[in-house]
């Protein structure tokens, strides 16, 4: 990848800095502003995308709160409703969003496309025989991302938001009970169940932030009862939870739209009347 601007973020106590690196696509559609970016961190490289509402005219951009998006398994940052959410956040609450790739996954993949049958069974295969070191790595490359993007004019340094479900709690819940500069998280359609359980399991008494919580009331992948337990044992006192009829694919549109909502109400994002 080509930078083409480098900036060097202040880290969280106890992490590396980490050296953000602009790519060559940057475009603005519809009032939301679209980079591609790469985050260094030692040997780790997180390939991501930042979304941003983009000003008029020469006004200087205000400072906006921060979503990290996580993708599902076999998916990547450029997914469908990631970069929705995205734009949304971006567009009607006026909030930066940032998503990387996961393991194994998007630009972290050497060569050309992959089938998603086979990114799912490689990430499978990972977090069965690697689980803890897979999330202990992947909870570094996320908090060294929101310090890199926390440093820039754009993005505001107070609480940041996460929105992530299945992969995205798989990996996300650490991420929250990790890092204290989240301040809301939606995390769903992942359980107490998986070759990380024991992990997820001693790190969701320490989710102490506002919390989604969503669940689909027929997955297959992840019972519901199995999500249940997970979202009693997360520690936050200020939690709630949306149950949806249909399998782990099959998340209303109306999920996403009460995700965005209660992120934009809880970090400060404007009201879409505005």
């Amino acid at each position: 990848m080509q930078g083409v601007q480098r900036h060097l973020g202040t880290p969280a106590e106890g992490l590396t800095a980490s050296e953000l690196s602009w790519g060559e696509d940057d475009a603005v559609v519809d009032g939301v502003r679209q980079r591609r970016f790469d985050v260094v961190s030692g040997e780790r490289v997180a390939p991501g995308t930042l979304w941003t509402p983009s000003p008029a005219g020469d006004l200087r951009p205000a400072s906006s709160p921060l979503v990290l998006l996580c993708h599902g398994a076999s998916g990547s940052k450029d997914q469908g409703y990631v970069v929705s959410m995205g734009r949304r956040l971006a567009r009607t609450y006026g909030m930066a969003a940032a998503a990387i790739d996961g393991p194994v996954h998007g630009d972290r993949r050497p060569g050309p496309h992959t089938s998603t049958a086979l990114v799912l069974a490689e990430f499978a295969q990972l977090w069965a025989n690697d689980g803890d070191a897979m999330t202990d790595a992947m909870v570094a490359d996320w908090r060294g991302t929101l310090s890199a993007l926390q440093g820039l004019d754009e993005i505001s340094d107070g609480p940041a938001g996460w929105w992530g479900v299945s992969m995205g709690t798989i990996l996300g819940l650490p991420v929250v009970a990790a890092e204290p500069r989240i301040g809301a998280a939606v995390l769903g359609l992942m359980g107490l169940t998986g070759p990380t359980t024991a992990r997820i399991a001693r790190d969701a008494p320490d989710v102490r932030c506002p919390v989604l919580f969503l669940v689909q009331w027929d997955d297959a992948l992840f019972p519901c009862t199995d999500a249940l337990a997970l979202f009693e044992a997360i520690g936050s006192t200020d939690k709630r939870l949306h149950a949806y009829l249909g399998g782990h694919g099959d998340l209303p549109g109306e999920a996403f739209s009460a995700s965005a909502r209660f992120l934009a109400n809880r970090l400060g994002g404007r009201s879409a009347s505005q």
